[in-house]
């Protein structure tokens, strides 16, 4: 039963799987720590074809309230179209811890996101799914189903499907390295014609270095390229959080 969950945890992180990323996305993951703090920046840029630079960043302050729920608050900026830096919407991101850490062959957890963008035409946006990770030794992988939909919006729209894939391997705290994916495959019972379907992914690194007294820098980045004709040629992405 253990090898049979982890080969099918494997199989989804590693399946070439498609997901389409706004510019500064990033792997969700499971694992909650009760109360620790943080503050979080996020930033992407990504080109396609002859089309203007799509750019945006985000900073957050996040909490685990206990040892199974950690929420962050996000102000978003995005760059489109060489028109400047502008607000784009304010986030609400949940992450609920579901079994304990590697009492099972799986981790899971629940992603849970609301959205208010600063266009109010858009409604609300909600974004929900699953959080699994796994490990086989040094090796970590992380796979992640998110189902996404705006509500009280202008205009028509469905569930739209979302994958997050991740694959690293734990040298040493300061410096790991691995693979990162993003896709989007349409509407979540419908899907998207294969030319359609978004998928990016490319080599990653992270690390953590500690600052002493609890505290310490955690990053992470990609260069993704893209895959399908739909995705964008090349996204670089980067996060970095101080923990205290």
């Amino acid at each position: 039963m253990k090898m049979q969950a982890s080969l099918l945890i494997a199989g989804v992180v590693l399946a070439p799987v498609l997901v389409r990323a706004e510019p500064a996305d990033y792997v969700n993951l499971p694992i909650v720590e009760a109360g620790e703090k943080e503050i979080d920046f996020k930033a992407g840029t990504a080109v396609r074809d002859n089309d203007p630079r799509a750019s945006a960043f985000s900073t957050g302050f996040g909490y685990g309230a206990n040892d199974w729920w950690f929420t962050e608050i996000y102000l978003k900026y995005k760059n489109e179209n060489n028109a400047g830096a502008k607000f784009d919407a304010i986030e609400w991101e949940n992450e609920f811890q579901l079994t304990e850490t590697g009492k099972y062959p799986v981790d899971v957890g629940l992603l849970l996101e609301v959205e208010r963008p600063h266009d109010r035409a858009g409604g609300w946006e909600v974004k929900w799914g699953p959080l699994l990770q796994t490990e086989f030794g040094k090796l970590q992988l992380n796979g992640n189903v998110l189902f996404q939909r705006n509500y009280r919006s202008d205009f028509a729209n469905s569930t739209e499907l979302k994958y997050q894939w991740q694959a690293k391997y734990r040298w040493q705290e300061q410096f790991e390295f691995g693979l990162q994916g993003f896709g989007e495959l349409g509407k979540w019972d419908n899907w998207s014609p294969a030319s359609e379907r978004i998928h990016s992914m490319g080599p990653a690194v992270f690390g953590k270095i500690p600052l002493g007294n609890h505290q310490a820098i955690r990053y992470n980045a990609a260069w993704l390229v893209g895959s399908s004709d739909a995705a964008p040629d090349h996204t670089l992405r980067v996060q970095f959080e101080y923990e205290f």
